[in-house]
């Protein structure tokens, strides 16, 4: 017994157990890891997204002009005219006594110009500031998507940048135009969280003000949305907002009093000290929450509201209800995004891909395997199985590590039986070369071994650098090919140096007493 199990054979029935116990669920469809099919095998929704890049810089001034005009009002430094746009923030300082006070304030913000004559300030980005918000917006609203996606529940989605300005989205799984409809809401959904003050003195003549006159007073004028009670009614707003979504920690489905769906959100200690003290300053006045560029509710402030915690009702459904929270959750979008190109892959499809790549498999895998078995014999057999046992693996670690498979990752498998079978066809030949020199079986064997393994590992170490390098910088379908020929290589060594090499040396007693070389090499000793 001790002879037959060495410690090469039990790990190959060590990879051959792991190899059939995790390939099952795969393979069977029973409980357990499973392989993910991805896009082009399972069909889905395919999306190409623009971001507006310039719309960071507008937010990203509104936010900063929003945080001046809190520690300027806190220092009790008074500000006229303070407005922002996406070229930048302009403001009067009435008391230029205060401009000592003023400067120590806007040092806190790093990457700003403050151009300053008089009484007037006008402040920009730095063009290094600006290209790194942009930067940081696509970043940002790679992470923000797959947060979405990821709490949407969907599996295995891929969103990853694309060009400079560019995000592609692949959503597998997703079957019907309502599910499409949904997952596309989710995604392109700014969620957007700001509280803005009512305009008080002027709104009462909102209807017969223009976007232009409102600008001058330091207004913006926007609507309620369908659902909030007013539909079609406009509202005029300080443009500066008091606080955004940025302050937020956290937003989940709630009910009112009514059992209606609400979103309830809460805020960071900075949020709500600002939520809390404004709300003490202006009690009486109307506060609006404003999302995504719509009024949901204006309420009027009856007294201090601590806690920094609120709600969005706008008659939403459950559904509704729940995607906005998870949008609020995962952070609004840094800008806005547009669909430059949406590509729906049917299922069946998929289907195809399937077949027609299972049929390459097998067949290409029943071909090889009839030659290794007539040019080699028993040592052709042994081969197969160690590449039996190589797709197995390859199978487990996929479902463990819970992997996509790709069309090009299926290309990889049938690209990974080549590389097996080149291992074993090397190997088998030192053993051959080794016998035609007169060598017993034994020492033939050895030899095979020995001087094939530095071959066959320095080809596939090149070959897993190469794969390592293009799931590293590859995306999409490239990443797919490279972890099955990643894996496939690993799986190789295991199986065609360390598990053919044990089973050659649990049967050597019986091997090296053969008068038939043939039979186990396809070959004599005479050549």
């Amino acid at each position: 017994m001790k002879q037959v199990f060495n410690p090469r054979l039990v790990i190959f029935i060590l990879a051959i157990l792991f190899g059939v116990i995790f390939s099952i669920p795969s393979v069977f469809h029973t409980k357990g890891p499973q392989i993910n099919l991805g896009l082009d095998l399972q069909g889905g929704l395919n999306l190409l997204l623009g971001v507006k890049t310039q719309e960071a810089l507008k937010s990203r001034y509104a936010s900063i002009a929003s945080s001046i005009a809190y520690e300027a009002k806190k220092s009790n430094i008074l500000l006229d005219n303070l407005r922002s746009d996406q070229s930048g923030i302009y403001f009067d300082l009435i008391d230029t006594d205060e401009a000592g006070n003023l400067s120590d304030i806007l040092k806190k913000f790093d990457g700003i110009k403050i151009d300053s004559s008089n009484t007037h300030y006008d402040i920009t980005f730095t063009s290094l500031e600006e290209e790194t918000i942009k930067k940081n917006a696509i970043s940002q609203a790679i992470g923000t998507i797959r947060n979405r996606l990821d709490q949407f529940g969907l599996a295995e989605p891929s969103v990853t940048q694309q060009g400079k300005e560019d995000i592609l989205v692949q959503l597998p799984g997703i079957k019907n135009a309502q599910e499409e409809q949904r997952a596309m809401e989710l995604i392109s959904k700014s969620a957007h969280l700001q509280m803005m003050a009512v305009d008080e003195e002027r709104n009462a003549h909102v209807d017969s003000i223009n976007d232009l006159e409102a600008q001058k007073y330091g207004d913006v004028i926007l609507p309620f949305s369908d659902s909030s009670g007013s539909p079609g009614q406009k509202i005029l707003l300080k443009a500066i907002p008091i606080l955004d979504g940025n302050m937020l920690t956290d937003a989940r489905v709630a009910y009112d009093q009514n059992h209606q769906p609400v979103v309830s959100f809460s805020l960071d200690s900075r949020g709500a000290k600002i939520f809390g003290d404004f709300s003490g300053a202006n009690i009486n006045k109307r506060m609006a929450i404003v999302l995504d560029g719509k009024v949901y509710s204006a309420p009027v402030i009856r007294e201090r509201i601590g806690g920094g915690s609120g709600q969005i009702s706008g008659g939403f459904s459950v559904e509704q209800a729940s995607d906005l929270a998870i949008a609020l959750r995962s952070g609004a979008l840094p800008a806005p995004m547009q669909i430059l190109e949406k590509r729906s892959v049917g299922p069946s499809l998929g289907q195809d891909s399937i077949r027609s790549s299972m049929i390459a498999l097998i067949s290409g895998f029943i071909l090889v395997v009839g030659f290794m078995i007539v040019y080699y014999s028993m040592a052709g057999v042994i081969a197969s199985v160690a590449l039996v046992v190589n797709l197995l693996l390859i199978v487990a670690i996929m479902a463990i590590f819970g992997a996509t498979l790709t069309l090009p990752g299926m290309a990889g498998i049938v690209l990974t039986v080549g590389i097996a079978v080149d291992a074993n066809i090397i190997i088998n030949e030192r053993i051959r070369e080794a016998l035609r020199m007169g060598e017993n079986i034994s020492r033939s064997i050895h030899l095979g071994y020995t001087n094939a393994s530095r071959a066959i590992f320095d080809s596939n170490i090149t070959s897993l650098i190469a794969s390592i390098l293009l799931y590293a910088y590859g995306t999409g379908a490239i990443k797919g090919f490279a972890i099955t020929t990643g894996i496939g290589i690993v799986a190789s060594i295991i199986t065609a140096i360390i598990g053919t090499q044990g089973f050659y040396l649990a049967i050597l007693s019986k091997i090296s007493k053969t008068k038939h070389p043939y039979f186990w090499f396809g070959i004599s000793k005479k050549g």
